[in-house]
């Protein structure tokens, strides 16, 4: 096979893995990984991304990150550290594609406030898994590999994949998220330059392109024909370091901006919906009838801000002419 001449001893190869949940005959053209790519590519999950908050909600500009667009940049920071690790560039491009399939409108403060209604508690990355087990193709799932599924499930920073692939992701997402997302709270007015701190700019560069550049050759530097994928101590420290100030300068500051007003409003769809069940889309149904606040938390976690919005006003705001 195409992949034991050309991948590491560590990478996971798609003949070894642990299989699907449901047995399906194999493609003769696309490995199993490269089939789970295709089939969350084609998802209605991942279409929703391009509508759902990354960090600033319904920003004045074209050029911010949207769920989907952080979700590109995992996958490609993803793909440059497997190709240059020898491992599976098709599982680590599944995994990045699926990671956030998950997350719920109005960024980490719709996920925060989910997690206090829903009383299981609720987090994104369990959530993708739910999407892409239970809810996708009308209810049937994509019925993914266990690779993908895994690295879909532990891609946090606590979380423990599997795989070499899956651990690329993680990293690759932090990566993504904390760069990009310094170039959104520059262009929003949050920071300026100047007020990033010194020493991880010194260490990383002064651009996105820069930053990204020096992590990945740090980390393959440090893992290439290793059994294990990390970055340095100097350069994880630094990164730590830019993560913290964008949790304490950035992303705390951007989610006052909507947490009133999202709170309210998810909190009012989820008291709607919990009391008539009954009204949820047929997609929900079957869930509701053993678990209400699980339900209503799956549909809506699956919300764009927009169709959120949209559905908070047909219930809750009164319309002219209508009595």
């Amino acid at each position: 096979m195409v992949e034991d001449l050309f991948l590491s001893p560590y990478a996971k190869k798609s003949k070894d893995t642990a299989g699907r949940a449901r047995e399906e005959e194999p493609c003769s053209l696309r490995t199993d990984f490269q089939r789970d790519r295709d089939r969350i590519i084609y998802s209605k999950a991942f279409l929703r991304l391009k509508n759902k908050t990354q960090v600033f909600f319904a920003p004045d500009g074209d050029h911010y990150m949207s769920r989907l667009t952080h979700t590109l940049d995992v996958s490609q920071i993803s793909r440059a550290l497997a190709r240059n690790l020898s491992l599976n560039e098709d599982l680590a491009e599944a995994i990045a594609l699926g990671h956030d399939l998950g997350h719920t409108p109005f960024g980490h403060v719709g996920e925060r406030m989910l997690n206090k209604l829903c009383p299981t508690g609720f987090k994104h990355s369990v959530q993708s898994l739910r999407v892409v087990d239970i809810y996708e193709k009308d209810g049937r799932g994509l019925n993914l590999t266990y690779e993908v599924r895994d690295g879909i499930l532990n891609h946090t920073k606590s979380g423990h994949p599997a795989t070499l692939e899956g651990v690329v992701v993680s990293l690759a997402d932090r990566i993504a998220y904390i760069n990009h997302d310094i170039e959104d709270a520059i262009r929003a007015g949050f920071v300026t330059r100047d007020e990033l701190p010194k020493g991880p700019i010194e260490i990383f560069g002064q651009n996105t392109s820069s930053r990204i550049n020096t992590a990945i050759r740090d980390i393959c530097s440090v893992s290439e024909g290793k059994p294990y994928v990390r970055m340095s101590e100097e350069k994880q420290a630094a990164l730590d370091e830019l993560r913290g100030f964008m949790f304490e300068h950035v992303y705390e500051e951007a989610n006052k901006l909507i947490q009133e007003s999202a709170e309210r409003m998810l909190e009012s769809l989820y008291t709607y919906f919990n009391d008539r069940p009954e009204e949820l889309p047929p997609l929900y149904l079957k869930t509701a009838e053993q678990d209400v606040p699980r339900a209503v938390c799956d549909y809506l976690s699956s919300m764009s801000d927009r169709y959120a919005i949209n559905v908070f006003k047909r219930l809750f705001v009164p319309r002219e002419g209508v009595v």
